[in-house]
């Protein structure tokens, strides 16, 4: 096995046209991990309410009275 420089040194100037392509693949990966999260989250929900649904009647508010109005005269 042989030892060269690149074993101990750092290696020259990345362009920043790399770094930039880095920064956006990096970005791009962190975005589709959130948005595929956020949708197996809204599937999840989704499931919960539809057999919480099923299970029985929905609960209805009571209707609000209706108020009558007063003549002031």
């Amino acid at each position: 096995m042989s030892i060269t420089k690149d074993e101990f040194f750092k290696p020259g100037k990345t362009s920043s046209a790399e770094k930039a392509s880095r920064t956006d693949e990096a970005a791009r990966q962190i975005i589709q991990a959130d948005q595929a999260d956020r949708i197996r989250k809204t599937e999840r929900l989704r499931q919960l309410r539809e057999a919480r649904d099923a299970d029985g009647p929905a609960i209805v508010p009571p209707a609000a009275k209706k108020r009558t109005a007063k003549s002031g005269k």
